[in-house]
């Protein structure tokens, strides 16, 4: 993946009381943009990062990003007017442009004004979310996105708190609604050792995915430690510093239990 311009200076308060949401259709605050190939959707993507989330995950990979205040005031017209330079680039490899985050719907009138000018560009969309927030999703929002890469970090409640700091039910009802309007959803589970890789956790998002008949894939991602050094360099304890990463033998495991639920794994 190449990194791109655009890159505000980082720093991190503490997290939020509340789930405040901001931003207009015309403009909001963004932390950076990529062309990443493979990870953030089909081809090669032009991928906005937005500032701010409500959720405080364990194994975060970007906690820079979990402040809107860590972001850069763009507009729309901006950010479509910098994905326009790469359309037949993107184009050639069957890819499309993806909002990220931090969580992209704690500013969805933004997200709302990004996924049209990107679609405006002809490229295909795609939305990044762990679905905490998908209350604040339009249609109008939705009917902008073609495909939503939903995260779903563990299938117990009391796993999904301890790992985010919030509940795992708006989630899940997020998700059902994509199913009712058939929109196709490639669904993420980051398999934790010793958290996430519990046969329980695995069975119970893996017997949800498959009663949901809009789920065209599912990545089983190994947990890594990548992310330790913004942690550090942001003056906090990455708690999860010393658990490894899971074995071959774990992610087939995990990968051979949503497959027994009729779903497509990678």
């Amino acid at each position: 993946m190449t990194t791109l311009l655009l890159q505000p200076g980082i720093g991190l308060g503490e997290p939020p009381a509340g789930c405040a949401t901001g931003g207009s259709s015309d403009s909001g605050f963004v932390h950076s943009w990529d062309i990443s190939t493979g990870v953030d959707g089909p081809g090669t993507r032009f991928v906005t990062f937005l500032s701010g989330c409500p959720l405080r995950c364990l194994y975060c990979q970007n906690p820079d990003t979990w402040l809107r205040g860590n972001g850069t005031l763009q507009s729309v017209d901006a950010m479509v007017a910098e994905a326009a330079k790469y359309v037949p680039f993107i184009r050639a490899s069957g890819g499309g442009a993806t909002i990220s985050g931090g969580e992209p719907l704690q500013q969805p009138d933004f997200a709302t004004g990004l996924l049209r000018g990107f679609r405006g560009l002809g490229l295909p969309t795609a939305l990044d979310t762990s679905g905490y927030l998908g209350r604040l999703a339009s249609d109008e929002l939705l009917a902008a996105t073609d495909l939503v890469l939903l995260d779903i970090k563990a299938g117990q409640p009391g796993t999904y708190s301890r790992l985010t700091s919030r509940e795992l039910a708006p989630t899940l009802e997020f998700a059902e609604r994509l199913a009712e309007m058939n929109k196709p959803v490639w669904l993420r589970y980051v398999l934790v050792p010793g958290l996430t890789d519990a046969p329980e956790e695995v069975c119970e998002v893996a017997r949800f995915a498959g009663t949901l008949g809009n789920v065209e894939r599912v990545d089983v991602l190994p947990f890594h430690t990548l992310g330790r050094a913004k942690w550090e360099a942001l003056g906090r304890r990455f708690v999860l510093a010393d658990t490894p990463a899971p074995t071959a033998e774990q992610v087939s495991r995990a990968r051979q239990e949503f497959e027994s639920h009729g779903l497509v794994t990678y």
